[in-house]
C-alpha cells in the first residue's frame, strides 16, 4: 500500500539552494504571492498553493530536481501549460511543483520519416505550424490546442476533434525520454512504429504524471489531405442529430471529426463569437469534417448530406475553402470559453458512451439538470461518444460547488451504466478519482497500483491523483469503501 511521505523538520533554505544550483535563482519560485499563479490548473474549483515551484529547462535539470525530491522524500507534481480540466496538475500540500513551461524547443523535424521530436512544453499547435509549409500536420487537436502543451497531452492522453478518425495522443507518440521518480533518465519507444519488449510508451501515455515526467517526445506527423470539406447540419431534435451520427458511421463513412452542440451551446457561442453560421433556433447542430482524396471526399459529402436530410436536417452548409472551414469550426472551438458569458462558473465533465446511447443519455442529463436545478450545456465529440456536459453555476453561492459536483458524478455514473467510461480525454486527476471504483474492481485497482509502485515506490510522483483515497468524494471516500478496496491509493 502506498503512503504519502510527510516531510517534517526539513531545512527548506538548504533544499532551495540545492535546486538553485541546478536551475538558477530565477528557476525557483518561492514567494507566496508568486506561488498563487500555480495553485490550480484549468479546474479552478480546487486550489492548493505548492511549497515552491522549480522551472527546469533541460532533461538533465529535470533529473537533478527529481533526484533532490527523492533524496528528501519530497512529493512533487509535474505541470506544463496548466490547461488540464481534471485537477491533474493540482499541487498537494508542501509539494514541489516541477513546471516544464521553459522547455519549448522543437528538437528535430524529420519530414522523410514523418516525425518531429519536441520538448514537453512545446504547444500543440506549434507542431502543425512547424511542418504545415511542407504539407504535414499533427492530428490530435484538443480545443485548447493553441495553449496546451504536448507534455500535458501525453500525460492525459488528450484527444480532440479529429480523434474519431486519427485517434488520440497515444496513437501519435513514437517514443519518449523520461525522468523516472528516482531521477533516472530512460528512453522508451523509438523512431520506428514497432519495437520489441513491453509497450512502455503506451503505458506511460495517459499515466497523468504518476510514473515520471516526459521531457522529450517523438511524434508522428501526417500528410495534409488532398481535400477537406466541413458540413454543418441543423436539426429540430437531438434524437434526429444522434440518429444521423449512427447512420453516418453505419454507412461505413469515418469522418475526420463529428461534433454536436445543443441549443444552449449554440446561442452561447453566437453571443460571444458571432460566427453567424449556427442557427439560433436549432435544437442541435452537427459538424462533420471529411478528408482524403478529392473524389472520395466529394462522394462522401453527398452521402452524408443525404443521411442528414433523411433524418430531418433543415439546412446543410458545406465549406471547402480553409477560411470557410475555420469559420464553421470557430464556434465549436470556443464553446467552453463562451460559457463565461452565461455564467460566472462552469463545471465540465468528460464521460464516454456508446454512440447508440446518445439520445437516451442526453434525455437523462436533462432530467438530472432539472432535478438539481442547474443548467447543463452539451458540447461533445459525437462520433466517438465523448460527452462534455458543462454545468453552469455560481461558485459564490454557498453549497453550489458541492451540488454541481454531485450532478457531475451522476452523469459519470450514467455513462458507466450504459457501457461507457468516466473519461475520454481529460484524465482522472483529483476530480474523478472517487469514481474509479464505478468502472474497476478491487483487483483492477490493485493491479494498477502494482504498476505505479514499480515506478514510484516512495509514492512521490503526483500523489493523490487517479485513485480513490480517504479524502475523495462520495462513496469512494467512505471507510466502508476503503475496506472493500484495500489496495487503493491511500494518499
Amino acid at each position: 500500500m502506498l503512503t504519502q511521505p510527510k516531510p517534517q523538520n526539513l531545512n527548506w533554505k538548504a533544499i532551495i539552494k540545492e535546486f538553485e544550483r541546478h536551475v538558477g535563482t530565477k528557476g525557483v519560485v518561492q514567494r507566496k504571492e508568486e506561488l498563487l499563479t500555480y495553485e490550480c490548473d484549468g479546474l479552478t474549483s480546487y486550489r492548493q498553493r505548492p511549497k515552491l515551484v522549480v522551472l527546469p529547462r533541460t532533461t538533465a535539470e529535470v533529473s537533478e530536481v527529481v533526484k533532490i525530491c527523492d533524496r528528501y522524500s519530497l512529493p512533487w507534481v509535474a505541470r506544463g501549460a496548466g490547461t488540464g480540466l481534471s485537477g491533474g496538475a493540482l499541487p498537494t500540500e508542501d509539494c514541489v511543483l516541477i513546471v516544464t513551461a521553459l522547455m519549448r524547443k522543437i528538437l528535430k523535424i524529420d519530414l522523410e520519416n514523418q516525425q518531429v521530436v519536441v520538448q514537453s512544453a512545446v504547444i500543440n499547435n506549434w507542431v502543425t505550424q512547424a511542418v504545415s509549409g511542407a504539407g504535414f500536420y499533427y492530428a490530435p487537436d484538443p480545443s485548447s490546442q493553441i495553449i496546451c502543451s504536448i507534455g500535458g497531452n501525453v500525460a492525459e492522453n488528450s484527444g480532440g476533434v479529429h480523434c474519431l478518425k486519427y485517434g488520440v495522443t497515444t496513437n501519435h507518440v513514437l517514443g519518449l525520454k523520461l525522468v523516472l521518480p528516482d531521477g533516472a533518465i530512460v528512453d522508451v519507444g523509438g523512431e520506428v512504429p514497432e519495437t520489441p519488449g513491453y509497450d512502455l510508451t503506451g503505458l506511460f501515455v495517459g499515466s497523468e504524471g504518476t510514473l515520471g515526467i516526459a521531457t522529450e517526445i517523438a511524434l508522428r506527423i501526417l500528410k495534409t489531405p488532398e481535400a477537406i470539406q466541413v458540413l454543418l447540419a441543423d436539426f429540430t431534435s437531438v434524437e434526429a442529430a444522434g440518429a444521423t451520427v449512427s447512420d453516418i458511421i453505419g454507412a461505413g463513412i469515418v469522418p475526420a471529426g463529428m461534433e454536436m452542440m445543443d441549443n444552449f451551446s449554440i446561442n452561447a457561442v453566437e453571443d460571444v463569437v458571432a460566427t453567424q453560421c449556427y442557427p439560433r433556433d436549432a435544437t442541435a447542430i452537427l459538424l462533420v469534417e471529411i478528408d482524403g482524396l478529392a473524389v472520395e471526399v466529394a462522394k462522401n459529402a453527398e452521402r452524408i448530406a443525404t443521411l442528414c436530410r433523411q433524418n430531418g436536417a433543415r439546412n446543410i452548409t458545406i465549406a471547402t475553402e480553409p477560411a470557410e472551414r475555420l469559420r464553421l469550426w470557430k464556434g465549436r472551438k470556443a464553446a467552453f470559453a463562451a460559457m463565461g458569458k452565461l455564467s460566472p462558473d462552469y463545471y465540465v465533465q468528460d464521460g464516454v458512451i456508446p454512440r447508440t446511447q446518445l439520445p437516451y443519455v442526453l434525455q437523462e442529463i436533462e432530467k438530472l439538470s432539472q432535478k438539481y436545478g442547474y443548467a447543463v450545456a452539451n458540447v461533445f465529440h459525437a462520433g466517438d461518444g465523448n460527452l462534455h456536459p458543462l454545468i453552469l453555476y455560481n461558485n459564490s453561492v454557498p453549497g453550489a460547488l458541492e451540488t454541481v459536483e454531485t450532478l457531475g458524478g451522476e452523469i459519470l455514473k450514467l455513462c458507466v451504466r450504459v457501457g461507457g467510461s468516466i473519461s475520454g480525454e481529460h484524465g482522472i486527476g483529483a476530480d474523478k478519482r472517487c469514481y474509479m471504483s464505478e468502472m474497476f474492481s478491487e483487483t483492477d485497482l490493485e493491479t494498477m497500483q502494482w504498476v505505479r509502485k514499480a515506478f514510484d515506490p516512495q509514492g512521490l510522483a503526483n500523489p493523490g491523483k487517479i485513485f480513490p483515497s480517504p479524502r475523495t468524494c462520495g462513496e469512494a471516500a467512505s471507510p466502508k469503501t476503503l475496506e472493500r478496496y484495500p489496495g487503493v491509493d491511500q494518499f
